[in-house]
């Protein structure tokens, strides 16, 4: 095994003449399955092809960094990094962050604002005649017309702005393959129009029979009329959430913007091979000097066990992402993994986490496939379970038991967020058939360091509706039921919530019932954030729009600075 090369040096010493796909990401370069430009490049290069990493190039001085490997055979791959830029970039009150997770030493100033468009019109500029294809988290939230928070306007789809040949959202492994093999094939990247989760500018709508095709509120409608981007947003919500998707059309001035659908094919099998590609499982040794990489120490002993979420938070970006289907990963691809981890030298028996988006939904689904075959509701559990949903914790206890009994693990923690909803308040036919009240028990005894965290978000139901969260009286349920295990085990384990303030429709008195309903409850909330809006959310929207998406009404939304800093201070009343 080596690292993907990031230097000319190393391009020399494997005696290449040429490199058929060249990778510009904002973030440093971690070969592991968390590290999106790691997972593009092992991919590619099972299949055949030669890839080359630029790393957190320099856009500021004569553009070396962009030039250094010459022009690739096939095409450049441009991602601003796991994260938006400007989310890595600014705190929800639009102060710069002074650190940045992905770089060594937490160096902030390695990536530009708007990563994505910057780089990609850098090189559109030196190679005007090389295919320029963008993805990543900040490309897949803005394929199309979309509210950006930190310039406070209504943008085209990022496609426009940076003048890029093709688009992948979503977890891109299948699509990149299939345009690289296409590419290699001869084909131009003008004729590829029918690859499942692309996006490109044309100048007509091209005829596909497979597709149903939706056209949304051009790009000039929306910027006239807010309502209008109400509805391209809840129209693109309700594709994302279907297993059978439409392609959505946007007209953006003269030209349209396509967003072909889903890949509905997208399996345990191929979910595996990603996860088991030969990654190095740390950062090139080219940053040894210069400080670890802190997003990589997070993560570095822990464990994905599926993709997607069912829970359809409105102010969350991953089933937009990911999609709402649960993939999960089967036993035996996370069980190698937890070996070849047990393996690093600095690996003390203890896994951060064994987690997911939601960390309890692993191998959860329809329990009638064709029922959700056209689904297009945003949660699967809210305002209440769906009578469909299978939602069956045995395979992951089943899964708990196996890592639990490995001789080289000494406790797995359950680090990601747990969906309380799916196992607090159940029936007590359900309880038992779907091993809700064993579950929790089990990640109680074993599976937590002492703090378990979940997150409620608010205690005012207006304001948890417009969430699509339940109901903070469920919240309670789940502290008398820890509160009940804690005495029973004869321990003194922690339940920690998250709160989120400035959602959408709260107010200030909202966060003053907030901070008195906590108090009762004997907390000194520290786990809180204020509400950011991020491109292409529901809540996002909301926040631009000032009406709620589903219903047209009217809302109240924080939008001042200082009414904000006032609704985040009321987490803190116990402080002086």
């Amino acid at each position: 095994m080596a690292f993907l090369p990031i230097t000319k040096k190393e391009i020399e010493s494997l005696g290449w003449d040429y490199v058929d796909i060249i990778i510009v990401s904002g973030d440093a370069y971690v070969d592991h399955p968390s590290f999106g430009h790691a997972v593009i490049g092992r991919v590619l290069e099972r299949n055949g092809f030669r890839v080359a990493i630029i790393p957190q190039p320099n856009w500021r001085d004569d553009l070396r960094d962009f030039k250094k490997f010459g022009e690739p055979r096939l095409f450049f791959g441009v991602s601003a990094g796991v994260m938006d830029s400007m989310v890595n970039h600014y705190t929800a009150l639009k102060r710069k962050r002074s650190d940045d997770a992905y770089t060594p030493n937490s160096e902030a100033g390695f990536r530009p604002d708007y990563a994505t468009i910057v780089y990609s019109n850098i090189l559109k500029e030196i190679y005007p005649n090389t295919p320029i294809i963008i993805g990543g988290i900040e490309a897949s939230m803005r394929r199309n017309a979309h509210y950006d928070y930190w310039s406070d306007c209504l943008k085209p789809s990022i496609l426009v702005e940076s003048k890029a040949d093709m688009l992948v959202y979503g977890m891109g492994e299948k699509t990149i393959v299939e345009i690289a093999q296409r590419l290699r094939s001869g084909e131009k990247i003008s004729q590829i129009k029918d690859i499942y989760q692309t996006g490109f500018v044309s100048k007509d709508i091209p005829n596909n029979d497979n597709w149903k095709t939706i056209e949304l509120p051009s790009y000039e409608d929306c910027l006239k009329s807010k309502t209008k981007q109400a509805t391209s947003i809840l129209q693109i919500e309700k594709t994302s959430n279907k297993i059978i998707g439409e392609r959505l059309v946007q007209k953006h001035g003269e030209d349209y913007v396509i967003i072909n659908p889903f890949n509905p094919d997208f399996s345990q099998e191929d979910l595996d091979q990603s996860f088991d590609l030969p990654y190095e499982r740390a950062p090139h040794p080219k940053y040894s000097k210069r400080g670890k990489i802190p997003a990589f120490e997070m993560i570095r002993f822990s464990v994905n066990i599926h993709r997607g979420c069912f829970g359809g938070c409105s102010f969350c970006t991953i089933a937009a992402h990911q999609g709402k289907q649960i993939i999960s990963r089967s036993e035996e691809s996370i069980l190698r993994e937890i070996d070849i981890i047990a393996k690093d030298k600095e690996f003390k028996g203890y896994l951060s986490d064994l987690g997911a988006p939601s960390a309890n939904m692993y191998k959860m689904k329809g329990i009638d496939l064709k029922i959700c075959q056209n689904c297009s509701k945003p949660s699967c559990i809210f305002p209440k379970i769906c009578s469909n949903l299978n939602f069956d914790h045995k395979p992951l206890l089943d899964l708990y038991k196996k890592v639990r009994d490995l001789p080289y693990i000494k406790k797995a923690f359950v680090g990601s967020g747990l969906r309380y909803d799916l196992f607090i308040g159940i029936d007590k036919e359900k309880e038992k058939k779907y091993h809700t009240k064993e579950y929790f028990e089990t990640v109680f005894q074993h599976h937590i360091s002492g703090r378990l965290k979940v997150a409620p978000e608010h205690t005012e139901d207006r304001v948890l509706n417009l969430m699509r969260k339940p109901s903070f009286n469920q919240f309670i349920s789940l502290k008398h039921t820890f509160d009940d295990l804690n005495k029973k085990y004869n321990l003194k384990q922690q339940l920690i919530p998250y709160f989120i303030s400035s959602h959408p429709s709260c107010t200030l008195k909202d966060m003053l019932s907030l901070a008195q309903k906590t108090k009762k409850l004997g907390y000194r909330l520290e786990q809180v954030q204020d509400f950011t809006p991020t491109p292409m959310t529901i809540s996002t929207e909301i926040y631009y729009t000032g009406i709620d998406i589903m219903t047209k009404e009217k809302l109240f939304v924080e939008k001042s600075l200082e009414g904000k800093r006032k609704q985040n201070q009321a987490f803190f009343w116990w402080k002086k």
